[in-house]
């Protein structure tokens, strides 16, 4: 009754439209459910996402679960997550990617989940990782360790939504740092990221976890940009 006293006086709000939700829906409504546009990566390994790093790192898989489209549905959603504090978010779109990577034979051999780490100045401004909530429910659903430790930014830079193509090559070099002891070697790791643009930054955090011996990347993010 006091949770239904709640939803009347604070009603909660789709992530995609801002219309209000129905009794049955969570964060995201139906009618977005629908017209997000989805990628279906998972279901061809040569897709464009693994594209991105033909011949600057090697990958063994990749796969994004949604399209980013300016002014769209999933921008808005992405907005939502990263500077209104809606969580929730992330860990929707984790479950709902996890039910593609079930499905997959290579998702046994990941060891452990790597999300983009922030800066620690972005992190306290922020108050928390955009990319978190996601991870963490795809450790859930899929049953792989989470690991927010292993990498690290030491190199604080603007908003990558300020910064045109261009500048984003500036991630690539001495921007992440590894630690790591024997017990990360020959482990798969699978990289997460909110939005794969350029994949520079993905890139830039490959190259550093592939500095440990033996170790294998695949890389699996919310959003890809599509004009």
């Amino acid at each position: 009754m006091f949770e239904n006293l709640i939803n009347v006086l604070f009603p909660k709000v789709c992530s995609g439209c801002s219309n209000h939700l129905l009794s049955n829906e969570n964060v995201i409504c139906t009618i977005c459910r629908h017209e997000i546009p989805l990628t279906n990566h998972h279901l061809n390994p040569e897709n464009e996402a693994l594209k991105k790093f033909y011949g600057k790192i090697p990958v063994e898989f990749a796969s994004t679960l949604v399209y980013f489209h300016k002014k769209g549905i999933v921008q808005e959603m992405i907005h939502n997550l990263k500077y209104r504090g809606h969580e929730e978010i992330g860990a929707v779109l984790g479950e709902w990617q996890a039910e593609n990577l079930k499905k997959l034979p290579i998702t046994n051999s990941f060891d452990e989940i790597i999300p983009v780490p922030l800066h620690k100045k972005r992190l306290k401004e922020r108050g928390y990782n955009q990319v978190s909530s996601f991870g963490l429910a795809l450790s859930k659903k899929l049953k792989i360790n989470y690991n927010p430790n292993i990498l690290s930014r030491s190199v604080y830079s603007k908003t990558q939504v300020k910064k045109n193509l261009l500048n984003r090559t500036e991630v690539l070099e001495h921007v992440f740092d590894v630690q790591f002891s024997e017990k990360e070697y020959n482990k798969h790791f699978l990289l997460i990221d909110d939005v794969l643009t350029t994949g520079s930054t993905l890139e830039a955090c490959g190259r550093a976890l592939l500095k440990i011996p033996g170790a294998k990347i695949s890389i699996v993010c919310m959003a890809m940009s599509h004009s």
